[in-house]
């Protein structure tokens, strides 16, 4: 009897533990095996099944003739087991506010560091495609700009003399946000809050016509031209009837519930991908189980790799496997 596809972290497991059972959980999610298992270095389809070494073989004499499940994705030359990777994968997809390194390290048995590296390239695979622009649905779109970064009144007076050398925002990163109502959320790190940056953004994700909601932020003044902009003064109120931006808020609650309540200190350098992380789990929480979120986050695994020395800085950036 075939074992069931779990539907709880403690069926994943369960279910996980046995290496057959990864194996043919990822085939079945891999887009470019939909007919059949085929090489990923020349594409033929004439491949065998090396049992006792779980991988496949090439009939094609070429180099690297074998491979395993993980070629192609973002676990590829991963010394470490499914075993270990899927229930990561599990996690970090499904806990609202995110699961920290140290914590993996210890639930897995492996370092933090290669804890902390398994979450990224997890994030990696959380980054899907934008699927067009928002405000379609007619429901309106909001925006709205927030600040990443410490805050003073946890700092050391040492510490704080040094890094904050300003008031508002000024040693902080810049994140912008859009949600339409009732659909996704986009949020992005930016270098200002400077008009012609801000109303690049709005106009590449937003469709034309669209009715926005943002803050009485002067970047914003102009997009009436192509827009219907409504614009809610929050030195008096935080909501107009339909007026407002507490969407947008919200998300960014939970944004920072999880960046300083689990992660508690990020690096900008890696900001970008805690906001996919976020935008991941908010954009797929509605109608989907657990097990649905899990499924998605597998089936965008493929055509994805981050090394080490790129999630480092010490290269380019992250390339796409072909």
């Amino acid at each position: 009897m075939e074992a069931t596809e779990p539907k709880t972290l403690k069926d994943a497991i369960l279910y996980f533990s046995k290496p057959e059972n990864c194996l043919s959980y990822l085939v079945a999610r891999r887009p470019e095996w939909a007919k059949g298992v085929v090489c990923p270095i020349c594409g033929s389809a004439t491949v065998g099944f090396l049992k006792n070494q779980l991988r496949w073989q090439c009939s094609v004499r070429h180099p690297k003739r074998q491979f395993s499940v993980k070629v192609g994705t973002i676990f590829e030359d991963s010394p470490l087991g499914l075993d270990k990777w899927l229930p990561c994968v599990w996690l970090l997809t499904n806990c609202k506010n995110g699961i920290s390194s140290y914590e993996i390290g210890r639930d897995l048995g492996v370092t933090q560091k290669t804890a902390w590296f398994m979450l990224h390239r997890i994030r990696l695979a959380h980054q899907g495609k934008d699927g067009g622009k928002l405000g379609g649905s007619g429901n309106g779109v909001e925006i709205d700009e927030t600040f990443i970064g410490q805050k003073a009144r946890n700092m050391h007076a040492s510490v704080r003399a040094r890094k904050i050398t300003g008031t508002g925002g000024k040693d902080k990163t810049v994140v912008l946000g859009m949600v339409e109502r009732g659909g996704k959320v986009r949020a992005m790190v930016v270098g200002t809050r400077k008009k012609r940056e801000l109303q690049k953004h709005v106009r590449e994700n937003i469709e034309v016509g669209s009715a926005i909601f943002s803050d009485e932020l002067k970047s914003y003044d102009g997009l009436q031209a192509d827009y219907q902009h409504a614009v809610i003064n929050h030195a008096i109120e935080y909501a107009n009837g339909n007026v407002h931006t507490n969407t947008m808020e919200n998300f960014w609650s939970l944004l920072k519930r999880g960046l300083h309540g689990t992660y508690v200190s990020v690096e900008p350098f890696h900001l970008f991908r805690y906001l996919d992380e976020q935008a991941f789990r908010y954009n797929n929480r509605k109608d989907m189980t657990d097990a649905d979120r899990f499924d998605l986050a597998v089936r965008q695994i493929v055509g994805k790799r981050l090394t080490y020395a790129e999630l480092t800085g010490n290269v380019g950036e992250t390339e796409t496997i072909n």
